[in-house]
């Protein structure tokens, strides 16, 4: 009677092994980028989106720098610069962005400079605030150089991909491509074919794009170069769901099987 039992628990713990290892084979999932990409023959030539610069917002933090021949003369400008940096709720990523520096765009649009006084930069290009603070500049010292550009200039990435974070861009000419591979990329539960991005207008309404990554059609379109605060979020798929359930028979599976084993060791002892 026990080497009948022994023998039949033998053969439940190999059908949980045999299932437990098919089960553990999944298929590769497909997650090739612009699928309408052959991946021979003739090449495929795609017009790019035009780049819009963007345009200077309220709120917006830019980094103002002035030199002249006499790096002391324009010391009290460039050291106006307040401290900024890559903040978000407690995450690594954005808390290791470079602390960078800049003059807040107030209510009214206006930066207010020491010994330049209040300009307003709103609505205007880094290259436009650029040449206007020089003229300003201008007035007061001979010859100087300016240098302007956005120190918040923050796109926040969420949902499935590597590391969620806000991230500080290093300029403002990103795309929505940079802003992935910044993040780590997608994982294999992100949906390619139907990521979202909102985007802030400056009439304080937000334009809602659906972007499907397996079409090359995305770099022609508008929001192939991004502004800042857009907000894009990875829908995770189907598959993610899945895996958690399969996860979750994995672990029955494996219980199971380390329990059968125990009453198979158990009856050989008691057997001898």
């Amino acid at each position: 009677m026990r080497k009948k039992y022994l023998v039949n628990s033998c053969f439940i713990l190999f059908i949980l092994f045999i299932c437990i290892s098919f089960s553990s084979c999944s298929t590769i999932k497909d997650t090739k980028y612009f699928k309408d990409i052959p991946d021979s023959g003739v090449l495929k030539t795609i017009p790019i989106s035009a780049y819009v610069e963007p345009k200077i917002q309220v709120d917006d933090i830019m980094t103002i720098i002035v030199t002249t021949i006499d790096p002391a003369a324009t010391q009290i400008i460039n050291l106006g610069n307040i401290p900024t940096g890559g903040q978000s709720s407690g995450s690594t990523a954005a808390a290791s962005q470079p602390v960078v520096s800049g003059y807040l765009v107030n209510k009214d649009g206006n930066v207010e400079l020491p010994v330049l006084g209040e300009i307003k930069l709103l609505g205007l290009t880094t290259e436009e605030a650029r040449q206007l603070i020089k003229e300003h500049a201008s007035k007061f010292y001979n010859d100087p150089s300016v240098v302007v550009r956005y120190a918040n200039f923050k796109v926040t990435v969420t949902g499935e991909v590597a590391r969620p974070s806000i991230y500080i861009m290093p300029n403002e000419k990103v795309t929505i491509l940079d802003a992935l591979s910044i993040a780590g990329d997608l994982t294999i539960y992100g949906k390619r074919d139907n990521i979202l991005l909102l985007r802030e207008n400056q009439a304080g309404t937000k334009t809602v794009y659906r972007i499907n990554l397996n079409k090359s059609g995305i770099i022609n379109q508008p929001y192939y170069y991004l502004n800042q605060n857009d907000y894009i979020y990875v829908e995770p798929s189907k598959g993610k769901a899945a895996a958690n359930d399969y996860a979750q028979t994995r672990n029955i599976a494996i219980f199971t099987s380390v329990l059968t084993l125990i009453i198979v060791i158990a009856s050989r002892v008691n057997i001898h």
